[in-house]
């Protein structure tokens, strides 16, 4: 394939390297949140335009903005003063030969779900106003079949992923799924869903700098908030330590000032209630994880179209190659770098680099790289249906 490359990289594998950084942010983060809203709509969106007319119009919806609020809170109780408010942007096509469509309609209830589902404490009407301002695109029908098959990139733009995952990055992804899972909520009800994991890894020592907003109405006074607070600091140590045998220690919410009653409490779950912004793209990368010490791409793909934005196809479908070869060839590490040129088909990148770690036969990984990369982009759509039907997420 022309442009392809696989070559074998200068550096070891992460687990050699001196220090290690590994950033998630979890569901509640108003960051995140900005994210999923987007996400969620883009993909009502999609769905609703292949309902209509068997294929996925133009859209991105991928400016999505959360202008926080403002609370009066104290222990045991709150009120909201200002909601939190939601601007969604982008653009859509909202009409299709003179027929309107419920463009509008469809992102606002995509929104309002999502929002839902992952703050149950919040409600999406009395805490937050919502506001789409969702540009308007039109497209006439003879146009839009005449080119059902016909897919080009919308952008010069490159995607990265890379695999295997380190210790360190698999470890903050399962420490916000053990904070988030339905055990550990019932068991610290106290905590809400706007949690944060940050893992700074020196040599075979982790520390994990753990954020997590506790529900005021739920955190009686001080010495409640403490008690708690050390439980799960001590829960969060447990269960780290059985999904690594590198020494960990864990400290959270480090910013209290226990001495003036100053502590992480919100009435809602979310920061987002008291001015904390978020934008899309601010946060975790396709993977779930923001990682300064690996190649990645500073796109936003929540909320870009999931058929021809190379800002999200490109590097999902990176993940996707680096994945495939780290388990089907012998090599330590992968990284795959893709680029696109405007206007060229999606299928057919300007750049695939492939950079392995340390293959243990260079031309043989070579061979199995190259006919891994090409069956993907063979089969470019299948990154649309994983988005689409299977629900992956890119955040």
């Amino acid at each position: 394939m022309e442009g392809l490359s696989v070559t074998e990289a200068d550096e070891g594998p992460m687990r050699e390297h001196k220090i290690e950084l590994v950033e998630r942010k979890g569901y509640g983060h108003p960051d995140t949140l900005a994210d999923g809203i987007a996400e969620s709509i883009s993909k009502s969106l999609s769905k609703m335009y292949r309902k209509e007319y068997g294929r996925i119009l133009h859209h991105n919806t991928d400016q999505v903005e959360i202008v926080g609020g403002k609370v009066n809170i104290d222990f045991g109780e709150g009120e909201i003063v200002e909601p939190i408010h939601v601007i969604l942007s982008g653009r859509a096509t909202t009409e299709v030969s003179g027929k309107e469509l419920p463009v509008h309609e469809t992102a606002l209830n995509a929104a309002k779900d999502f929002v839902k589902n992952k703050l149950p404490q919040v409600s999406v009407d009395k805490n937050f106003v919502w506001d789409s301002r969702i540009g308007h695109g039109s497209v006439d029908l003879m146009n839009l079949y005449g080119e059902k098959n016909l897919v080009k990139a919308n952008d010069t733009s490159f995607g990265v992923g890379y695999a295997p995952l380190s210790e360190t990055e698999n470890l903050v992804l399962s420490v916000d799924k053990y904070i988030n899972s339905r055990k550990f909520g019932k068991k610290f009800s106290e905590l809400g869903e706007d949690v944060k994991v940050m893992a700074d890894r020196h040599g075979d020592k982790i520390n994990l700098t753990v954020a997590g907003a506790f529900i005021a109405e739920k955190v009686p006074d001080i010495d409640h908030y403490i008690s708690v607070k050390e439980e799960v600091i001590e829960n969060i140590k447990d269960f780290a330590t059985e999904e690594t045998s590198r020494e960990v220690d864990v400290f959270m919410n480090t910013a209290d000032d226990i001495e003036n009653e100053i502590v992480y409490l919100t009435l809602t779950g979310t920061s987002a209630e008291a001015g904390d912004d978020g934008s899309v793209g601010r946060g975790n990368r396709t993977n779930g994880l923001i990682t300064p010490c690996r190649p990645m791409s500073l796109e936003a793909p929540a909320g870009k179209n999931p058929l021809a934005h190379v800002g999200k196809v490109y590097n999902v479908l990176a993940n996707f190659i680096a994945n495939d070869i780290s388990e089907k060839t012998d090599v330590e590490e992968v990284s795959v770098k893709l680029l696109s040129q405007i206007g060229k088909p999606i299928d057919k990148p300007k750049v695939v680099d492939i950079e392995v770690v340390r293959p243990g036969d260079l031309s043989n990984v070579r061979y199995e790289a190259e006919k891994i990369a090409s069956e993907w982009l063979e089969n470019v759509n299948r990154v649309t249906e994983e988005i689409l039907e299977n629900n992956l997420y890119v955040y």
